[in-house]
């Protein structure tokens, strides 16, 4: 990569960390006294992003960081550990202690897979359990601008003439396998090259060393926006207000969905009573206005779920996956 597309990758990054940084701050003056509960105060919690910098679950974990330590009554840190489609960030919360300082904030959508494509050192279902879920955001197909195809069904001819480069944000993540299940579909031909995080998929795609892209709305939209990414269809199942002229992915494929789900997970060994209590107030910290308006700007939805019926949506989740993994035969290459 040369020193152009380094920089353009670390000012990208620099930017969405900020934004998310100023949202922080100013949820910061909203925030309570510390919440009744088991006290967490003293050491720092540590909200881990298996994702690198920039992407949708680091943008929500940074803009709750603040509200969510004045809640509790510590400091919220915000760690990137990335690799493996998450999995190494997740192996290392699933073996932390359990006494509510060490969390997982991701999409919980591409945890549920992982046990079906990897041979994972931990196993979800197991050695986590959820906290809540926070938000849902479409994924948006989009492609460099100098792609000659404006339209899904043109994207799809053009692939059948030639095989077009496809940035995996990583690999068996939910963008990784809603791209599959576009090219077996319709026949297309993809090459898949694989990255660490949505924000480096995003920086290639930019840079024109990739040609496609699938990747949360969150992240992806301000590009859109900015006219450095073409957008030609959106994943919901119906068109999204902000984008009302681009169509869905299901107009071409009836009844494709796909999307990304942040969401917070825990050690299992965390007692439910601190489970509970960060649940309650992770609920409370996205509802604020500064926190929503944010999300609502850039196409994401606040869609959360307390801890229960978090868990029995993951498990739903990874059934269904595995159940899907099996009947196609899905394999990372």
């Amino acid at each position: 990569m040369n020193r152009s597309s380094l920089l353009n990758r670390r000012q990208t990054v620099l930017g969405l960390t900020a934004f998310a940084a100023l949202g922080a701050s100013r949820n910061a003056a909203a925030a309570p006294s510390p919440a009744p509960g088991p006290s967490l105060a003293g050491a720092p919690i540590r909200i881990v992003v298996p994702y690198t910098a920039g992407g949708s679950s680091d943008i929500i974990a940074r803009s709750i960081a603040t509200p969510l330590g004045e809640a509790l009554g510590t400091n919220v840190i915000v760690e990137n550990k990335a690799g493996a489609n998450g999995n190494i960030g997740a192996d290392l919360v699933a073996k932390a202690p359990g006494d509510g300082h060490t969390l997982l904030l991701c999409d919980v959508r591409a945890l549920a897979i992982s046990p079906a494509l990897y041979k994972l050192p931990f196993d979800p279902s197991r050695d986590l359990r959820s906290v809540a879920t926070l938000a849902y955001s479409p994924h948006l197909l989009v492609v460099h601008p100098s792609v000659p195809a404006n339209t899904l069904p043109e994207l799809i001819a053009l692939s059948k003439k030639k095989p077009l480069t496809f940035a995996v944000t990583a690999m068996g993540s939910a963008p990784h396998l809603a791209g599959k299940m576009i090219e077996e579909a319709t026949g297309g031909q993809w090459v898949y090259v694989p990255y660490k995080g949505g924000s480096q998929a995003i920086n290639d795609t930019i840079a024109g060393q990739t040609d496609i892209l699938i990747n949360g709305m969150l992240a992806t939209l301000p590009f859109v926006q900015s006219k450095r990414l073409k957008v030609l269809a959106v994943s919901k199942p119906t068109r999204v207000p902000l984008l009302p002229q681009v169509p869905t992915i299901a107009e071409t494929l009836p009844n494709f969905e796909s999307g990304t789900w942040q969401g917070v997970v825990a050690p299992a060994s965390t007692p439910a009573p601190v489970v509970q209590k960060i649940s309650t107030e992770l609920l409370r910290v996205i509802r604020l206005p500064a926190v929503r308006e944010m999300l609502v700007a850039q196409g994401a939805e606040v869609s959360t779920m307390s801890a229960p019926d978090a868990g029995k949506f993951f498990e739903t989740e990874r059934k269904n996956w595995a159940a899907l993994v099996t009947r196609t035969g899905l394999k990372l290459e």
